[in-house]
């Protein structure tokens, strides 16, 4: 290419001398490739919209006392099922998720074992140091027992 001449009267002499522009051709090709995506985005969003209108157009719908009520086993409600719990049930919770999260930690470590080699055996040894320490602290606090 000559000094002083752009890139775009390069492109601008081969339009008018009849070849394609591939710059403008791969441009606007690039958001067709899309349209499958767009496509498919839209069923997702139509699909579970129409079913639950089609459910609500389509149920009967006569609501009474009786259909309103809480359904325990057969057996009436004998008191409010919006009862209160207690802190202890969260820490409980909490705990469980934080242990159980633990193993999913544990499993990339357990697929690259070779690899890791010793780095990757005092990795995990200083992560389930630390998860134990939080384990015992837990346990003497008694945040572990139930009643």
């Amino acid at each position: 290419m000559e000094p002083g001449r752009r890139i775009t009267d390069t492109a601008e002499s081969k339009r008018t001398a009849g070849a394609p522009l591939t710059c403008c051709v791969m441009i606007s090709a690039m958001p067709a490739a899309y349209i499958p995506i767009f496509i498919f985005l839209a069923i997702a969003i139509a699909f579970p919209v129409v079913t639950i209108l089609a459910a609500k157009l389509i149920r009967p719908s006569a609501p009474f006392q009786v259909k309103l009520e809480a359904y325990e086993c057969g057996i009436k409600a004998a008191s409010d099922s919006r009862g209160r719990y207690t802190v202890r049930f969260y820490i409980i919770a909490i705990l469980f998720v934080i242990f159980d999260v633990e193993t999913i930690f544990l499993f990339p470590w357990a697929v690259k074992y070779r690899a890791l080699g010793w780095f990757g055996v005092g990795e995990v040894t200083v992560f389930l140091a630390i998860l134990i320490v939080g384990y015992i602290w837990a346990w003497k606090k008694g945040a572990l027992e139930w009643v």
